[in-house]
């Protein structure tokens, strides 16, 4: 098993269990995809790690050259993985992951598709499509401009330039460094598990092509919704330090 699914206390822990770089296989896409629909209502945020010490070093070469049938192979690759991003971008829940060593290729488009990406101080990043002759696939085209800008992700995407943790923090590309990024990233998800963040997370998705006069009113319902919920009354009772 390639990938592995726990969930507990509202936190789904979606964890690449390949080792060696965690290559995506077709295998490995297929269980990103399972691991993501079975996120369900009860799943308040997801947590994303990955065995051994490299993240994702991208797609499985390997498999691809051995594939009979190349083309058929990767349409079905990246139709799986694909699929478990779409599913992961639409969740409601946060998704926060936590990565050292190498991310490379896909394992870029995995870091795109979190909300929030913890680092371990010897992370590095690199797109490394160009190299080989191959187009980026993962949604990378699509989330690197929006996280660092388009000249600094054509950059990247055309030079293979390999970005260090820091770098890619001053960048936007994740969100912290720190020495442990699982331990790190398994707490914040657990905090963000018992707060409204999931409605944030649509509020700020949708804000990104909605009008302002939208994300006003969207806000206000938004807001007078969260005030009467169970989790905001006992939020502001707790503020105030009064007994419910």
């Amino acid at each position: 098993m390639s990938v592995l699914l726990t969930v507990e206390d509202g936190v789904a822990h979606v964890r690449l269990t390949r080792g060696r770089g965690n290559p995506i296989d077709l295998a490995t896409a297929e269980g990103l995809l399972k691991a993501a629909r079975r996120c369900g209502p009860n799943v308040r945020a997801v947590l994303l790690t990955a065995a051994g010490p490299a993240f994702c070093v991208g797609g499985d070469l390997r498999e691809f050259a051995a594939a009979g049938d190349l083309r058929a192979h990767l349409d079905r690759v990246t139709g799986a993985l694909h699929d478990a991003l779409r599913v992961f971008a639409g969740l409601d829940a946060p998704v926060v992951a936590a990565v050292r060593g190498a991310v490379a290729g896909a394992g870029l488009g995995l870091v795109g598709a979190a909300d929030l990406v913890v680092a371990a101080e010897d992370a590095t990043f690199v797109a490394a499509y160009t190299r080989i002759g191959y187009t980026p696939d993962a949604g990378v085209t699509w989330s690197l401009p929006r996280l660092v800008g388009p000249r600094l992700a054509l950059d990247l995407l055309l030079t293979n330039r390999r970005l260090s943790a820091a770098e890619a923090r001053f960048a936007g590309l994740v969100t912290s460094v720190v020495p442990d990024a699982d331990r790190t990233a398994a707490e914040l998800a657990r905090q963000l598990a018992g707060t409204a963040s999931g409605v944030t997370k649509r509020l700020v998705r949708q804000g990104l092509s909605a009008s302002f006069d939208r994300q006003l009113d969207d806000e206000a319902r938004a807001i007078a919704e969260a005030a009467v919920s169970p989790e905001g009354r006992a939020g502001v009772a707790a503020f105030l330090g009064q007994a419910l």
